[in-house]
């Protein structure tokens, strides 16, 4: 999930950049993680950099060409507002609200998105201990839009057909893009 709609989204850290669409690790269910070892560490730690360099509140696995399920949050913008969760699961949500929604994936790309006010999570943490966490606001849509990544699922999936009318220009030149890059 992006905090803008900056166009330069394809930093390059460590080997790794963002994914964009039309690739196709971002349509496949993102595999569990089995054990939390040093790898799995090191490319947490890579993510979070990805996400600050791309300045957004989350990224998830798939977008740094892991399909993997992990997830990095940050809707404070400080440093020390980093977090990373492995294998989260929504467990329950409640109400509705929609809002404008980007996405590193679909840099140039918003969209009113509807999602659930509120949700419960479930995951864990690099230390392996389980989390659980109930919020709203900000970092329930972040919680959402990061855990449809990691189930394939874009913001586009969810945009309205006038919405996706609207924004068709600029997914086929993400398109061009990606075909450019082979």
């Amino acid at each position: 999930m992006s905090q803008s709609n900056s166009d330069d989204i394809s930093a390059v850290l460590d080997g790794y950049r963002v994914v964009c669409y039309p690739d196709p690790v971002l349509g496949r269910k993102a595999k569990p993680i089995e054990e939390i070892d040093d790898e799995v560490r090191r490319r947490a730690a890579e993510m979070i950099e990805i996400m600050h360099e791309t300045r957004g509140v989350g990224l998830a696995g798939p977008q740094a060409g892991w399909s993997a399920r992990i997830v990095t949050l940050n809707t404070t913008g400080e440093p020390d507002g980093d977090a990373v969760f492995i294998n989260p699961e929504i467990t329950s949500s409640a109400g509705e609200e929609t809002d404008e929604e980007g996405c590193l994936s679909l840099p140039g790309i918003q969209a009113k998105i509807s999602r659930a006010a509120q949700v419960e999570v479930r995951a864990y943490d690099l230390d392996g201990q389980e989390v659980n966490i109930k919020t709203d606001g900000l970092l329930a849509r972040a919680w959402q839009h990061e855990t449809d990544h990691l189930d394939g699922v874009l913001i586009l999936d969810r945009m309205s057909p006038a919405a996706r009318l609207v924004n068709r220009r600029r997914l086929k030149e993400l398109e061009a893009a990606h075909k450019e890059r082979g």
